[in-house]
């Protein structure tokens, strides 16, 4: 597989996930030529002021570091804008904003060499003169794409990962820096996970974040077990008709032991339930995200019309993701087979669909019900 010569310096996507990816990090001047970003600060911080959007404000004075959550209101920024330059350094960063800006959505479409289902949000960041969150490290790989302006990056792959005690952010208490860079509108940073870093505005500043997430074992086998207990079935009740007195009433018998430890030993799994887990919970929505389901709904038939003549389009929220006939939409599984799983998994590589003129009755139903959830619409 090969890439855009300049998105990752020249190497092709073989040689950077088998030398880099996960290993070192790589600094790539000039991977998205001409880029300017996205959105403007205004424009940012006005969607970090809209209600569902995570974000956060970050503000150091005299070397301390303080943290605001969302929801923001425009005056929050407005006071920063008119502090004394230096005064008060600040960032302010906003998650999801590939959920709310189709740009963000094709921007990510560059990254699809990595699979969907690694594939976190695109975060922006803003910051005037000397804004930063300080030097820190990250649990995933992620692209640090420079939009306006230039940032001084500081990077190290230290062992020693210890925080300042009590801070309200997770800041290393002993940077060591061993290599840095400033970036222009542009050049892009890899990182992989754990790896320090610190980036420093030199003016104002816009960075993109493309993340990519990974999850510790722990959780995938708790959800995993959650997932499982609507799924299995132990047939039979604890009984003891045998049952003979004990010197300790209070002791748990070996019989008990035996008894629930054989009715536990049939809860059974396979690699489907795995890949059905995976597919379910890679692909559920954060608990901030919601869909509105159209104001005005077409009719089935007039829905029907609209995709054979136009094809489908992916919410900007959707999560979708495939696997051996089954497709997984926004946390829900529906087993499919033959074109229509093909005509999916297209859906699920690109987010839209082109025009659909051969739609089977079956799939125009799946598509028809995502469109009432709010998952997809025509193009």
């Amino acid at each position: 597989m090969k890439s855009k010569p300049s998105l990752l310096g020249g190497l092709t996507v073989n040689e950077f996930l088998r030398d880099y990816w996960q290993k070192k990090p790589l600094l790539i001047r000039q991977a998205f030529p001409a880029f300017g970003g996205l959105l403007d600060p205004q424009q940012l911080i006005s969607l970090a002021c809209t209600e569902d959007v995570q974000s956060r404000l970050v503000t150091q004075q005299r070397g301390k570091f303080a943290l605001q959550q969302a929801p923001f209101e425009p005056e929050d920024f407005n006071r920063l804008f008119k502090t004394k330059e230096g005064k008060t350094k600040w960032t302010v960063l906003v998650q999801g904003v590939n959920h709310y800006l189709p740009e963000a959505a094709a921007l990510l479409k560059n990254f699809a060499f990595i699979p969907h289902a690694r594939l976190d949000d695109l975060m922006v960041s803003y910051a005037p003169k000397g804004g930063g969150v300080g030097p820190h490290f990250d649990s995933y790989d992620v692209f640090l794409l420079q939009g306006l302006g230039h940032r001084h990056w500081q990077i190290s792959a230290q062992f020693d990962r210890s925080l300042i005690a009590g801070a309200p952010l997770r800041i290393l208490r002993d940077f060591q820096v061993e290599q840095e860079w400033v970036l222009e509108a542009g050049d892009m940073l890899y990182l992989p996970p754990h790896y320090a870093h610190n980036g420093i505005a030199e003016d104002d500043c816009m960075t993109y974040s493309i993340g990519f997430r990974t999850s510790a074992y722990q959780e995938l086998a708790e959800q995993f077990l959650v997932y499982l207990q609507d799924r299995i079935e132990v047939k039979g009740m604890y009984a003891d008709p045998d049952l003979e007195t004990q010197k300790h009433p209070s002791e748990i018998s070996a019989a008990m032991l035996h008894q629930v430890g054989s009715a536990i030993k049939q809860v059974r799994w396979d690699k489907e339930d795995i890949a059905n887990f995976l597919g379910c919970y890679l692909s559920e929505p954060k608990p901030h995200i919601f869909f509105e389901a159209p104001g005005r709904p077409l009719s089935e038939a007039k829905f029907r019309q609209a995709i054979q003549k136009r094809g489908v389009l992916l919410n900007l929220k959707s999560q979708m993701l495939c696997h051996d006939g089954w497709i997984f939409m926004n946390g829900e599984a529906h087993k499919t087979s033959g074109r229509n799983y093909t005509l999916l998994r297209t859906l699920a590589d690109e987010r839209e669909l082109p025009a659909l003129a051969d739609c089977t009755d079956k799939l125009s139903e799946l598509l028809y019900q995502w469109y009432q959830d709010g998952y997809i619409s025509p193009n």
